[in-house]
């Protein structure tokens, strides 16, 4: 296999085998009713990797159909919520068993750093399932105190059969973040993961079921948005959707949702979000956030943080030290251990991003590093730092979902603020500073889901986040995940003795 950086060769590593290409429904893999396949790409050299069973509206129908009779009819809710932990947290010791094949899977799918993916994100997956398979048991409402001569509780109970719509940017995390709550609370589901990068949830599927969950309870279809997405979200029989990706599309989905049977949907959608570094931050320290926030992930995650703002003080060392530090940051195959950046998802998104990069140069925004592609092959960008940038221009505005960033001076907290808020979205912001007083005052001023103070992408199974304006609403992570799979239900009976009776 050839390695993308620096033209090295890694001989000894085989790639893993393909072993599941179909869709999953009620517990089988099965062909699609239409025997339509579509080809997933390795980014690494643009090649096909493998066919895939394309589901479409009919296949849906049975996935819904199988999980529906799961859901009224199978053992997944009416199990103790310790039984069901049971199940998750066998489920998550098979993904420890598997991570390396797994890895290696999203590696030549998605174009994600294979050791990074196979030390790191696949075991804080399985963790993740042992987090809500350690909830499954202690969902319970509460006694109401009422104010006449009634007796009242609540139940959560499970909300039903839940559509799950994967982005392909983070395959096993958002897999996990979406599946393991709806699992812990009870709930069965159809998944559909983004078209682009099916192969680890199909695998997921296989390991699913040697755990013990039971058929229907789980069910993948792999397939394209405006068909198989659009008829979960449009589905009869779907009591919830939950999405991650773009602000377009989850536009779709709720119109969708409301133009059938009026289903709660919780989306997850873009950002464009604000890193603030003060006068009196380290600069070495703040320039490797900065480099994290937009490079993590080859700049593909919502939470990205393309806009930097730097207080004039240290503005100009700030510029020199990031002009020398993203040359660390290097593009690759991410097989390669030295590689920092994989290659972008598609052909489709690197020459999305790539335009934005021009599109940056004729608006006025001068290159700092990068602002070209990589090789000769596959779908690798530099690491791209643009300086003189106008908060009105396209790249300070657009989700580009790429590794650039618009440098950008500030003077004031006041300034520093409101230029933060000039966004359509309000998904996470970054502060650097050592001043508490300052660090409380941003965190409070940003209209942002998630704040990170001198610090960046530090997420925890415990903490939950999700959007302000136009990056969506609804929680991922921590127990708020957990409760958007239940419904409330409230009893009320009279008190012996009442006059009601």
């Amino acid at each position: 296999m050839a390695d993308h950086t620096n033209g090295h060769t890694d001989s000894s590593l085989v790639l893993p085998e393909i072993k599941f290409t179909k869709l999953f429904i009620n517990g089988e893999f099965v062909d699609s009713l239409s025997g339509k396949t579509f080809e997933t790409i390795d980014p690494r050299n643009g090649e096909v990797s493998a066919k895939v069973a394309e589901g479409d509206k009919e296949d849906v129908d049975l996935a819904v159909k199988a999980a529906r009779h799961a859901f009224d009819h199978g053992p997944w809710p009416r199990m103790s919520g310790s039984a069901r932990g049971r199940i998750m947290m066998k489920f998550a010791d098979l993904i420890d068993e598997h991570a390396e094949e797994i890895a290696a899977l999203d590696a030549i799918n998605a174009g994600k750093l294979f050791a990074f993916t196979k030390m790191v994100e696949i075991p804080s997956v399985a963790n993740t399932l042992r987090y809500y398979a350690g909830a499954a048991d202690k969902i319970h409402g509460e006694v109401l105190k009422m104010s006449r001569e009634f007796h009242g509780y609540t139940l959560l109970e499970p909300f039903g059969v839940v559509g799950h719509i994967i982005p392909w940017n983070f395959p096993a995390m958002m897999f996990f973040v979406k599946v393991a709550p709806a699992l812990a609370a009870g709930c069965t589901m159809v998944v559909k993961p983004a078209e682009q990068t099916p192969l680890s949830a199909l695998f997921y599927a296989h390991l699913a079921k040697q755990a013990g969950v039971p058929d229907g309870v789980l069910n993948i279809i792999n397939g394209y948005g405006p068909t198989a997405g659009a008829a979960i979200a449009s589905h009869m029989d779907i009591d919830k959707v939950s999405f991650t990706g773009s602000t377009e599309v989850g536009r779709k989905i709720m119109q969708a949702a409301a133009l059938s049977n009026l289903k709660p949907v919780s989306l997850e959608l873009g950002g464009k979000s604000p890193v603030i570094v003060f006068d009196d931050a380290d600069v070495d320290a703040a320039v490797d956030l900065a480099l994290l926030a937009v490079c993590f992930n080859k700049g593909e995650i919502c939470m990205a943080g393309s806009r930097v703002f730097v207080q004039e003080g240290i503005y100009d060392e700030f510029v020199q030290t990031l002009a020398k530090k993203a040359k660390g940051w290097v593009t690759g195959d991410p097989f390669d251990p030295r590689s920092r950046l994989g290659p972008q998802v598609t052909k489709k998104q690197f020459e999305r991003v790539l335009a934005y990069i021009e599109l940056g140069k004729k608006e006025g925004a001068t290159v700092l590093t990068g602002g070209k592609a990589s090789g000769d092959k596959g779908y690798y960008i530099e690491p791209t730092v643009f300086t003189d940038v106008k908060d009105d221009m396209a790249i300070a505005q657009d989700e580009i979902f790429g590794p650039v960033m618009s440098l950008m001076k500030f003077k004031t907290i006041e300034e520093a603020i409101k230029r933060a808020n000039n966004s359509k979205y309000g998904l996470a912001a970054g502060i650097v500073t050592k001043d508490l007083n300052v660090a409380n005052t941003v965190s409070r001023s940003i209209r942002s889901g998630m704040i990170w103070i001198n610090c960046y992408l530090a997420f925890s199974d415990d903490c939950p986040y999700g959007g302000y304006k136009m990056s969506g609403f609804g929680r991922d992570a921590g127990m708020d995940a957990l409760y958007k799979y239940l419904q409330v239900k409230t009893v009320v009976t009279p008190i012996y003795n009442s006059p009601w009776l």
